[in-house]
């Protein structure tokens, strides 16, 4: 499993020094594939995790969604991989500057009711976040910049921990070690991934 990691993370080194490896144009990939990490992360047009971690195409199994959320859909895909690649490590990655995070932070501490002017979708993703970052967000003592970056960190965390007990097929496997499930954080500024272990 560590294997895999530093491979994520060699990966990410080669993107922030700007020296990815070469690839292929279009690789043969119509006998199947084989991604050696699942990623789940958010939506967000900046972080396309192929070229953030200089992956080749069929190196990942990218899951995305705003807000990094577990749904019942993402928890379908996570079962589908694991079972038909052997795919045994899973990152959750949120990233700074998240606003699925910075609306759920808005609608927690809006003083009229900001979420009922939402559509029943995007309601549904606030209501994902916001229970792992209400009580940070609601925080007088914190700075905007701190409740964000708390919040991202709280938000990742809890999809970790929801992703581990989301089933009993992922939970066995998380269980007896043949899939490992972590959290990570992508900084929009630096190009850097930081797990959060």
């Amino acid at each position: 499993m560590a294997s895999h990691i530093n491979r994520l993370l060699e990966g990410n080194a080669r993107f922030v020094e700007g020296s990815p490896l070469n690839v292929s144009a279009h690789p043969d990939l119509s006998k199947g594939q084989s991604p050696f990490a699942i990623i789940l992360s958010c939506s967000d047009s900046r972080v396309p995790s192929e070229r953030i971690f200089d992956a080749d195409m069929g190196e990942l199994f990218v899951i995305r969604v705003a807000g990094n959320v577990v749904a019942p859909s993402i928890v379908g895909s996570v079962e589908f991989a694991t079972g038909a690649f052997g795919t045994s490590l899973v990152v959750v990655m949120g990233h700074t500057h998240c606003g699925a995070v910075k609306a759920t932070i808005d609608a927690v501490t809006a003083t009229s009711p900001l979420r009922e002017s939402m559509s029943e979708n995007v309601r549904d993703i606030i209501d994902r976040i916001a229970p792992s970052i209400t009580e940070i967000a609601r925080s007088s003592e914190l700075s905007e910049s701190s409740k964000l970056r708390m919040c991202t960190h709280a938000n990742i965390r809890a999809s970790v921990n929801h992703l581990k007990h989301a089933s009993r097929l992922i939970e066995s496997k998380v269980c007896n070690g043949s899939l490992v499930i972590i959290g990570a954080e992508y900084n929009i500024e630096s190009g850097a991934v930081e797990f959060l272990i």
